[in-house]
């Protein structure tokens, strides 16, 4: 998971990038047959627009595209011959714009009423990667104390990043929000998750967003910089807001969705089960070009 973000960009700044994204497993020994879902194929949406996408994989069988219920494209393959290795690489160009301020965001009442929390249920349900414990709940009711639901929103946010540290190698991909407040530390994932949580207790719908961020926000048009898989959150407050609680900052145009869920295990970019006796190494490599 991606470094915290350096550098600011002004508002309105736009970017092109070029993502190359190889990731895959190694296994010690041949297996025979191998069942996957890759969500590597970035999203179009308002402020996001794909101009090239295109997904290999080596060696496969037989594979198909399809949309899952958060609106994430997936593509789903099968390997029925014998093989030691398992390789997927997303090529994608994607134009980028800032996201629009809104005027005003929502007021608590709208935010609790009946229309609101049953179009954004989904939203505002707690799972175990995003249950916040006893503490986290309480520093979300200080730090959002007297403020309306987006400047609130934010306030947590950056209470939470100033008491944990980035660290990688404390957490893994299937470590909740308890497990980050335990040790304190952790990465992009653990901030989202941490975040969402405590914005769900707040009766704030928040969303877990997987995708690419280009790390340097002065980066000459031709650069290509290694990166990695990043995480961020949405946050409704009147409407979807992006914000980065790694680098406590707005998403912007050097972020690039490529999926949306509940918490992580809505999102994997890369997950499958495989037949035989051997072990698996999962191996991540992103390249990312800054185009315009």
């Amino acid at each position: 998971m991606s470094a915290p973000y350096l550098g600011t960009l002004p508002s309105g700044t736009a970017r092109r990038l070029r993502i190359v994204h190889r990731t895959g497993y190694r296994y010690s020994r041949p297996i025979g047959a191998s069942y996957n879902e890759a969500r590597m194929t970035p999203l179009t949406t308002p402020t996001q627009t794909v101009l090239e996408a295109r997904l290999e994989v080596t060696p496969v069988t037989w594979s198909t595209q399809y949309w899952d219920y958060w609106g994430s494209q997936v593509s789903a393959f099968e390997v029925l011959t014998p093989h030691r290795e398992l390789t997927v690489i997303s090529n994608s160009t994607v134009e980028t714009s800032a996201v629009p301020r809104p005027d005003h965001g929502a007021d608590w009442d709208h935010l609790r009423s009946a229309e609101v929390r049953g179009a954004n249920l989904e939203w505002l349900v707690q799972s175990a990667r995003t249950e916040p414990v006893a503490e986290v709940a309480a520093l979300a009711d200080e730090a959002a104390g007297g403020l309306p639901p987006e400047q609130a929103a934010r306030a947590v946010c950056e209470r939470l990043r100033e008491i944990v540290d980035y660290r990688p190698g404390v957490t893994g991909v299937h470590s909740g929000a308890a497990e980050v407040w335990a040790a304190r530390s952790g990465v992009c994932q653990d901030f989202a998750h941490l975040a969402i949580g405590a914005l769900r207790h707040l009766g704030i719908p928040a969303r877990y967003v997987s995708g690419y961020l280009h790390p340097y926000a002065d980066a000459d048009v031709g650069d290509t910089v290694e990166g990695e898989s990043h995480a961020w959150i949405e946050y409704w407050s009147g409407q979807w807001r992006p914000y980065d609680p790694t680098s406590v900052r707005e998403a912007g145009v050097d972020h690039v969705v490529v999926a949306r869920g509940r918490d992580y295990a809505d999102v994997p970019p890369l997950k499958g089960v495989f037949a035989g006796p051997a072990d698996s190494t999962l191996f991540v490599a992103v390249e990312v070009t800054r185009l315009v």
